[in-house]
């Protein structure tokens, strides 16, 4: 009897154990203080039906690469970067699009600089991102004004050497995004000389793998999470004082900036439509006419269909 007891238990555990392989585990790609912050503060990766690997980067660029190499399933990444992305060949494609205010996505200079618009950066040295949104409204505002690449001197470094090359003089503007533009500005460390509107479309995106999307249940899993993170995006908004005190804790910035940063962006997330595609064909063809792709990009391949983003006033009355 106690033989067949344990042939039972063992069999038993086996069996849990194997359930327990089987549980599907998502390897998501963050950018500090993004989705994590707004799932976590709303409750929404509460009796998840599978489990997700983390993985934060500090900008879009190492992200990309992640995504590129098969290193994440998913991640959050700006029009602009996710483009070089497309165009290297990367098995990846845009699942849904988070739309906001672009103001933050801004090219600033110390408070006391004589600067006044765009045309003023000629001859001068901007610090940005290689490849990043800052990089594309840096060049959208220069266009605007009749200048190009050419008439600048762009050092590409990452958002800390940038704040730092800018408040030293080694650089006269730097090309930037939120929280940072919100924390130069609160702190008096950088105005904004030109602001993204009606240069930036605002647009970023949750891209996955096509490996991740060519699985039935890891797609099904994205969906799922793409419906939270839609429902905790609101649930912020609905919140904005507390949930600002913990993005503050998380990305290490004032209370301030936090709040303001996120309250200016208005983000909200939605299904990829025609006019989304259009836009990220105007970006395509703009950083192709200025030598920054060999090539023209068509972008529609580059997006997934079939996933849907819950009404903006279903998610509300879920909270």
């Amino acid at each position: 009897m106690r033989s067949r007891l344990s042939i039972f238990l063992i069999a038993s555990l086996v069996a849990v154990q194997g359930i327990a392989a089987e549980r599907l585990t998502l390897r998501i790609g963050d950018q500090k203080g993004n989705m994590r912050a707004q799932l976590e503060a709303a409750g929404a990766l509460r009796d998840l039906p599978y489990d997700i690997h983390w993985a934060e980067f500090p900008a879009a660029a190492p992200l990309a690469e992640a995504l590129n190499a098969g290193a994440i399933d998913a991640g959050i990444i700006g029009d602009a970067p996710l483009l070089f992305v497309l165009a290297s060949g990367a098995p990846v494609k845009a699942i849904a699009v988070d739309k906001s205010d672009p103001y933050g996505t801004a090219v600033l200079v110390r408070p006391d600089a004589a600067f006044k618009s765009a045309a003023d950066l000629k001859g001068k040295r901007i610090a940005t991102g290689r490849g990043s949104i800052g990089h594309h409204v840096a060049l959208k505002a220069l266009d605007q004004v009749g200048l190009s690449e050419k008439d600048v001197e762009f050092r590409f470094l990452g958002p800390v050497d940038a704040k730092i090359a800018l408040a030293n003089g080694s650089v006269d503007a730097w090309a930037t995004w939120e929280p940072y533009t919100a924390l130069a500005e609160l702190s008096g460390q950088g105005r904004v000389l030109v602001n993204g509107r009606g240069l930036s479309s605002g647009n970023s995106f949750l891209a996955a793998t096509d490996k991740a999307l060519d699985e039935p249940a890891r797609r099904a899993a994205l969906q799922d999470y793409l419906a939270r993170l839609a429902g905790a995006q609101v649930w912020a908004y609905q919140h904005l004082d507390s949930y600002s005190k913990t993005l503050a804790t998380i990305i290490g910035f004032p209370e301030d900036a936090a709040h303001l940063q996120f309250e200016r962006r208005q983000l909200h997330w939605q299904a990829i439509d025609s006019k989304t595609v259009g836009e990220q064909q105007e970006t395509a063809d703009f950083y192709h006419a200025h030598g920054l792709m060999n090539q023209r990009l068509d972008v529609a391949p580059t997006f997934a269909t079939g996933f849907t983003v819950p009404s903006a006033d279903a998610l509300a009355a879920q909270h």
